[in-house]
């Protein structure tokens, strides 16, 4: 355990179980709200945590797990260059007013000796055939994860970004069938001046892709312009394929069940590379 300025840093599920600081937190200041992010944080982040901390005011506190989890990436390269900046995660953290950082290492979070269960999956992690058809293994691994913090730390709630629209719904359909009692809250999508949706992934881009990579959010602001579903998937192949960005999917799906046909509120979603970097974003369909 450390300490920078008023932030309780936990590097190990050890302190986080027995640590009389945390327990303190507890006794003094309630509920926790959980913040779990895989680190390299930026400003998108800095939104969910300064959220946490508004939740937590008066009731609670604001904790930021930073993990990067091995067991969601179908891809080991991918894993492997995922960008590791522990000390600017805390300086953010402290800077946005969070009260304490985990951050453990693999072996704390999936120790040699004990089994972590990876509950069922619900339908929004199985059927709609998006990150679940491109990322094999991707949600077992997401929801192993997040219902091994939830177990460890017993927030109150715990908030993460609209950017990722299917994980928020994989993890809000597990969550109210397996811990009722924890709220996840959504927030809005953070982007870049010039629209791109601020991600850890941008900074692995080439200039040029960086540049290609602004028809994803020109095409989901363009399918919002156009009457129905199926002109606006149209619309949004349309404009990724002419500025020469590769597609795996561009589509309008309930926002909810992530079907179609959709039966409620709808959301348009795109998922593509560029070069080695894979992007995804969304918005709400059609555009308010």
């Amino acid at each position: 355990m450390t300490r920078r300025s008023a932030l309780l840093i936990l590097e190990a599920v050890e302190l986080l179980t027995s640590n009389r600081d945390l327990d303190r937190f507890r006794a003094s200041s309630g509920d926790v709200v959980l913040i779990p992010t895989m680190g390299a944080l930026h400003a998108g982040h800095e939104s969910l945590v300064r959220k946490g901390v508004e939740l937590a005011r008066g009731r609670g506190i604001c904790m930021v797990w930073v993990f990067v989890n091995p067991t969601q990436f179908n891809d080991p390269a991918d894993y492997a260059r995922y960008p590791k900046t522990l000390q600017a995660d805390v300086d953010l953290c402290t800077r946005a007013g969070a009260a304490a950082v985990f951050a453990p290492s693999a072996p704390d979070i999936y120790p040699p000796n004990q089994q972590i269960p990876v509950p069922s999956l619900p339908e929004q992690a199985t059927r709609p055939g998006l990150e679940d058809a491109h990322r094999p293994g991707h949600f077992a691994g997401v929801c192993q994860v997040v219902l091994r913090f939830f177990d460890l730390i017993r927030p109150r709630c715990a908030v993460f970004g609209e950017k990722d629209w299917q994980q928020l719904q994989v993890v809000r359909a597990m969550t109210k069938r397996d811990r009722p009692e924890i709220e996840i809250v959504g927030m809005p999508t953070v982007r870049e001046p010039d629209g791109l949706a601020m991600s850890s992934r941008n900074r692995f881009l080439a200039p040029g892709d960086r540049q290609k990579a602004l028809a994803i959010s020109r095409a989901l602001v363009g399918a919002g312009r156009v009457k129905t579903p199926a002109e606006a998937e149209a619309a949004m192949r349309s404009t990724l394929r002419d500025a020469g960005v590769e597609t795996e999917y561009a589509v309008v799906r309930d926002a909810a069940t992530l079907l179609a046909p959709a039966t409620g509120a709808l959301r348009a979603l795109i998922a593509a590379r560029l070069g080695a970097v894979r992007l995804i974003d969304n918005v709400l369909w059609p555009s308010i």
